[in-house]
């Protein structure tokens, strides 16, 4: 398990079409964690009988939702993977229309467990105190969304700011503009932290004060919810913060 402070395992049953099937995974990863190889390893296995091509499709799908949308530190390595496994055996008809109440059943399941799974890598993030989920809306594109969603998520002075539980404004806000999203109106923007509005029209929100923001902040979990005004795209990343014992650990690290 490496630097893995705890297993990780999730399970599902559903009923298709009379059946009743069973979706289980497990999964691998604390540190390294970013999109694109990064140092996890995940699993899910159901006894579904569905036909192969579909199951290429419903792991893309699974992915993008789930291991794709997570950071602990930005970092990456030379070894992951995520695979999907059905057996068959718990019988009934085979799944084979993408376009089917069964597949859409069986691929929520599946996305549902991989998302679980890669929560629990977050929370189990090196180090991390805080889980943290960043939900960007308002986008005129879902890669905008995600872009931006991923530039707050990667912020090191955004992380040192949520393990500090400080309400940070200014490096929320300077991280949205690291996104890179063309022609971007700031003063359309709208950040929450939990239920409190802390920016809008290009500055503070004029209701925000700082003592709600600390409330929100001492929180183990925090959503940041930010409306880009200029569309109906959404994405979100799930992170964690920096602390001491993230320098410490992979400081002490050695194979």
């Amino acid at each position: 398990m490496t630097t893995d402070t705890l297993p990780k395992a999730v399970s599902r049953k559903i009923g298709l079409g009379g059946a009743t099937v069973t979706v289980t995974g497990i999964a691998k990863g604390a540190g390294m964690i970013h999109p694109n190889m990064a140092t996890m390893l995940g699993y899910v296995a159901t006894d579904a009988n569905v036909a192969q091509p579909l199951l290429k499709e419903m792991v893309r799908h699974a992915a993008d939702r789930s291991f794709n949308a997570i950071t602990v530190d930005g970092d990456t390595s030379t070894n992951d993977a995520f695979m999907l496994i059905a057996t068959g055996c718990a019988g009934g008809a085979e799944i084979a229309d993408p376009q089917s109440d069964a597949y859409r059943l069986l691929r929520d399941a599946v996305t549902e467990v991989a998302q679980l799974l890669a929560q629990a890598i977050v929370r189990d993030g090196e180090g991390a105190t805080k889980f943290m989920e960043i939900r960007v809306e308002g986008g005129r594109s879902e890669d905008e969304c995600r872009r931006v969603a991923f530039a707050i998520a990667h912020s090191p002075l955004v992380k040192t700011a949520f393990f500090a539980s400080d309400p940070n404004l200014g490096r929320i806000l300077a991280a949205i503009g690291n996104g890179g999203v063309e022609e971007l109106d700031v003063t359309r923007v709208r950040v929450h932290l939990g239920d409190v509005l802390v920016a809008e029209n290009g500055g503070r929100a004029t209701s925000y004060q700082e003592a709600d923001g600390r409330r929100v902040m001492q929180k183990p979990e925090i959503v940041v919810r930010v409306d880009l005004n200029r569309g109906e795209a959404r994405s979100t990343v799930w992170t964690c913060d920096f602390s001491y014992d993230y320098v410490k650990i992979n400081a002490e690290y050695r194979t």
